[in-house]
């Protein structure tokens, strides 16, 4: 039987060797209780039962194997590799329902072995408690109970009607729904509610704080990426504003000298082209310097949103092309908490590349709603759109579509850092040929700790 790593599936790797174990316990259980206790089986029905489960958990392994291509190569978890972990396969609606498939066969068929070994008499009926709490733990609350209600009825099935096992089944058992049988029954189904309900509430709080924990990481790892680059734009800031000084004077002077000298005018344009780079170069540095420094060590203190709109375009390049819509007074008197330079220069970013998207006769919309507890400020472009695979890659470090020398790749990284830490959230909403827009969520809460 192919094996899984179980670092990458989870929870669809114990439900694979869980079922592995019980074809082993039952076909052992089986073969000793023929072989050496010599009770009397209906032997070909159970081993074909047995043989049931054996196929279909060799083909739910297999199945397994081939929903994700990569475990065939590897059997190494990708950490640090930047793309979503597989251990989350069983959140997949795919793999949870062949799971509650393959659970609610076992139930049948643990029912249908107890029918020709003895019934509800047989020792073995209470493993319908073991795969109530396999199944609490690894499928959602609301499936879980469909596996009760499944265990409910066919524990009720094997408590009146079974093939009787000499030494099991009690002389006196008439098959009737008498009082001992009834309660019985009543008893396994308030027994299996309580596994159920309390199985499904833990595994419910571990896998919420499993959640919790891969978040917190997640953004431990955004934290020391975004400290790295601040480190690396601030060290290239600091070595390139040296050697660029010296070039952006030399230049001048030359320009200068050959003032009224005759000269071809390829020389003119040169020059010209050379203060033009120098200038990308200046604004490069000073985004990479502004952006990924200090910009949330900035203090935090009151303002509006209409203030924060008012800072974000005294910065604005081309603000003839920015239309602002501006909002009902609720919307522009509303209260905010934030250092408004640093969200300032974040949303600057976003309009500068609507800009850049819609070309040079485009022009970009800036709109701000109230949204519940938040303020969402959305900024629309009129430019070709992105496909999605180019959404699901905004923001990556070093990632841009501009064309060279327009852009690093670093506006949009640092842009959802600022809005995240604030506890605010950044999100684009795109299709080709129709334009971007990209909707920031800022809350209205006052930050713990701000005065």
């Amino acid at each position: 039987m192919p094996m899984i790593p179980s670092a990458r599936l989870g929870s669809s790797t114990w439900l694979l060797h869980l079922r592995t174990f019980a074809v082993a316990g039952q076909l052992a259980t089986i073969l000793f209780a023929g072989w050496f206790v010599g009770v009397q089986l209906w032997y070909t029905p159970l081993l074909a039962l047995v043989a049931l489960t054996a196929v279909t958990n060799i083909g739910y392994g297999f199945w397994l194997r081939r929903f994700d291509p990569q475990l065939r190569d590897s059997a190494e978890p990708l950490i640090g590799s930047g793309r979503p972990a597989v251990m989350d396969l069983e959140e997949s609606p795919g793999v949870r329902s062949v799971a509650l498939g393959l659970m609610l066969l076992d139930l049948i068929t643990l029912t249908a072995m107890l029918y020709f070994s003895g019934g509800a008499a047989n020792p073995f009926s209470f493993f319908y408690f073991v795969n109530l709490a396999v199944g609490g733990v690894m499928i959602r609350p609301r499936a879980a109970w469909s596996l009760t209600l499944v265990a409910t009825l066919g524990y009720a099935f094997v408590l009146r009607h079974s093939v009787p096992v000499m030494g099991l089944t009690p002389p006196d058992a008439s098959g009737e729904f008498d009082l001992r049988s009834v309660g019985m029954m009543l008893a396994f189904a308030a027994c299996a509610s309580v596994v159920t309900y309390f199985v499904t509430r833990t595994s419910g709080l571990l896998r919420e704080r499993e959640r919790e924990l891969r978040e917190k990481e997640l953004a431990q790892a955004a934290d020391r990426r975004l400290e790295a680059l601040t480190t690396l734009a601030a060290g290239a800031a600091h070595e390139l504003a040296t050697p660029l000084s010296t070039i952006d004077v030399i230049a001048r002077e030359l320009t200068h000298h050959l003032e009224g000298v005759d000269k071809p005018p390829s020389v003119d344009e040169d020059l010209k082209l050379i203060d033009h780079q120098l200038e990308l170069c200046r604004q490069i540095l000073q985004r990479m310097r502004g952006a990924a420094g200090d910009s949330m060590a900035q203090q935090w203190y009151r303002t509006t949103v209409g203030d924060l709109i008012d800072a974000t375009l005294e910065g604005i390049r081309d603000p003839h092309r920015v239309d602002v819509v501006d909002g009902v007074d609720a919307v522009e008197n509303q209260t905010l908490w934030m250092p408004e330079e640093a969200v300032a220069q974040a949303i600057r970013n976003l309009i500068h590349n609507g800009l850049d998207a819609s070309g040079a006769s485009g022009r970009v919309r800036v709109e701000s709603l109230l949204d519940g507890n938040g303020v969402r400020i959305i900024v629309t472009d009129q430019g070709q759109g992105m496909t999605d695979d180019v959404l699901g890659r905004l923001g990556d470090p070093f990632f841009t579509t501009k064309e060279p020398g327009r852009g690093i790749g670093l506006g949009l990284y640092l842009t959802r850092n600022v809005v995240s830490q604030l506890g605010g959230s950044l999100v684009f909403q795109s299709q080709p040929n129709q334009g971007t827009s990209a909707v920031v969520t800022l809350p209205v809460s006052k930050p713990d700790g701000v005065q």
